[in-house]
């Protein structure tokens, strides 16, 4: 099975007596549409409101209901978030039995529901089969609502294994249902019945359990869309169009609700508008209009959605029109696997477009960073007068990510160069260079000042927009063009950049690899083993990026695509280091693990696989 890897790893790091504090990670695997969501969410807070660092991964199927469904949750004293495989898995799908079974290693636990027949026995795990039919007996509900509360059985039992007190699961399923105090009503009951039966019948024979600690205080719990859709409001968003798709589609309904309670409607009416287009080609067409009005307006789509707004995404740029463009990455070609993640859409979006086009790209590492490019982009967009596209990925995007509290930006709204009434020269020119960094000064239409009417084209034009195929004006425009790409290099944010004094070896990655990628590094550290690391936060390269590539002997780019498309676009803007450029270039759908991450970069560091191993597991 792809989704669960066997791993010997827990035997080798259990303490002296056995007990694993806090550390631990566990996957539940359910049906799709049976309700597990709530139950998994509910354990997730849980072990959060005991203070201690969590994190959850769905993977899950591209269908509304019946295929098979897994929930990865770790628990890390250390912090530590990337997907790791499991040594607790719970059992409750009829279809994945086997696998399922099959995957939990030696010394492992199995919460397995009992009333599942044929499921293969191992006398080298912990299995607690759970009586799920019995529990469910005297449960006072519909039929078709037995079936979700039949999940709490496993919550209940999980709780009481892992110490769980039933009034923080309860805390939890309040938080959980927004205070719904009837929806936990009929929810507790069960959790509760599973939590006593388990506390009488079961006896405790696996190490694993959650103490409270206090890591988690001042933090949240978030999704990136959640998290990006909160930064592009405090960034002033007045308009976002689109169309549905998986995994974006959160993204625009928390921006609907929280514009709803942040920007309520006044007496003259909102201040803002979110419109379903018909299709993603309208809805970048409505973008760029609404940007060229002079509006905060934004996209949120995934690969699909991008192939559909190449046309207009290039008139933005040629027109030069603000627009922000979020694009949570779903793996392709095609429809590709709808419901898992990839960065496979990098190459693509930073030149989208036919002809010579080049875009600025956010490359977001983290829900924090989900916030914060929300609402930089559109201070980028506005200064550059071009579309910014911000490139998340399902993992980041729809997952439960622990955060601190967002900082609120140190800064008013940057809105670029915009004149306004008597401001509009005699000679105002739309496409001018005056300052000489190829960006120029833009008015809004409906200015009284008629001085600074211009016709936006996507046309050949010269430096007042007038219509010209004139080459000297194409080539002066082009020139102009690349001195603004220059600027952006400038602009856009810099890299996490930490550099190991007298190290050859560079690696270089992106967006949400960071979390095992920085997993791994502190791994092969114990072996001796070390190496500079720069994540990218944007695209084009600026100063501090571009002077690490080219100090550093050797390179590596990780990514999460099969066409290693980051290291392309990297040689492609500095082709003197392109030589030195090794790739790392994997993609199967499911986040990078820190295991495999060690492994890869094992040839770039000289360690055999036996030393490697060890390193691994300590």
């Amino acid at each position: 099975m792809a989704v669960l890897q066997p791993t010997d790893r827990s035997a080798a790091r259990a303490g002296g007596d056995g007990v694993r504090v806090n550390d631990f990670s566990l996957v539940v695997a359910t049906a799709n549409g049976t309700g597990s969501q709530t139950a998994n969410l509910a354990l997730l807070r849980s072990i959060f409101l005991q203070g201690v660092p969590v994190h959850g991964k769905n993977v899950f199927p591209s269908n509304i209901q019946g295929l098979p469904t897994w929930f990865h949750i770790r628990a890390s004293a250390e912090g530590w978030v990337a997907r790791q495989a499991p040594e607790i898995v719970v059992a409750y799908n009829p279809r994945t039995l086997h696998e399922d079974v099959a995957v939990v290693p030696e010394g492992g636990v199995l919460l397995l529901d009992d009333g599942l027949r044929g499921a293969p026995e191992r006398d080298d795990v912990t299995t607690y089969r759970v009586p799920v039919a019995e529990l469910m007996r005297d449960v006072d509900a519909k039929p078709t609502l037995k079936t979700y509360l039949a999940n709490m059985t496993y919550l209940g039992v999980l709780a009481w294994l892992l110490g769980l007190p039933l009034d923080v699961v309860e805390r939890a399923l309040l938080k959980q249902f927004s205070g719904r105090r009837s929806l936990v009503d009929a929810n507790l009951p069960v959790v509760a019945s599973a939590w006593r039966w388990a506390e009488e019948r079961l006896e405790k024979r696996d190490p694993y359990r959650i103490e409270p600690m206090d890591a988690t205080r001042d933090t949240m719990l978030i999704t990136g869309n959640d998290a990006a859709a909160l930064g592009s409001v405090v960034g002033g968003v007045t308009l976002a169009a689109w169309y549905p798709i998986t995994p974006s589609t959160s993204l625009v309904d928390a921006l609907g609700a929280h514009l709803e309670e942040l920007r309520p409607e006044r007496e003259d009416g909102r201040d803002w508008a979110i419109v379903q287009a018909e299709d993603e080609l309208a809805a970048i067409g409505m973008v760029i209009g609404a940007g060229w009005a002079g509006a905060r307006a934004m996209t949120a789509t995934s690969g699909p959605g991008i192939s559909l707004m190449a046309e207009f995404a290039g008139l933005g740029y040629f027109a030069e029109v603000p627009a922000v463009v979020w694009d949570v990455q779903r793996v392709g070609p095609s429809t590709g696997l709808p419901t898992r993640t990839s960065q496979g859409d990098v190459a693509f979006a930073h030149a989208l477009g036919h002809g010579d086009v080049r875009h600025p790209v956010l490359l977001p590492g983290s829900v924090e960073e989900c916030f914060e490019f929300g609402w930089r982009s559109f201070d980028l967009a506005e200064r550059l007068q071009t579309p910014v596209f911000v490139l998340s990925d399902l993992d980041l995007g729809m997952n439960t990510w622990m955060a601190p509290r967002f900082a609120y930006p140190d800064a008013p709204m940057d809105r670029g160069k915009v004149l306004r009434g008597d401001a509009i020269p005699d000679d105002f020119g739309r496409y001018r260079d005056v300052d000489g960094d190829g960006v120029t000064y833009r008015t809004v239409p409906g200015d009284a000042n008629e001085r600074g009417a211009w016709f936006g084209r996507g046309t050949g034009h010269d430096a007042d927009a007038v219509y010209s195929e004139r080459a000297e004006d194409w080539r002066a425009n082009q020139d102009r063009l690349l001195r603004k790409w220059a600027t952006a290099r400038e602009l856009v944010p810099e890299p996490e950049l930490d550099v190991v004094p007298d190290a050859e070896l560079l690696v270089v990655c992106m967006g949400s690899t960071r979390f095992a990628v920085d997993e791994a590094r502190a791994r092969l550290e114990r072996l001796g083993a070390t190496f500079s690391l720069m994540r990218l936060r944007a695209l084009p390269l600026g100063r501090v990026a571009r002077e690490a590539l080219e100090t550093h002997a050797r390179v590596v780019v990780l990514e999460m695509n099969r066409n290693a498309q980051l290291r392309g676009v990297l040689a492609a803007d500095l082709p003197e280091v392109a030589p030195k450029l090794a790739s790392i270039a994997h993609l199967d759908g499911l986040p990078f693990t820190a295991e495999q991450v060690a492994a890869w970069l094992k040839p770039h560091l000289g360690l055999d696989r036996a030393r490697l191993a060890k390193g691994a597991g300590a």
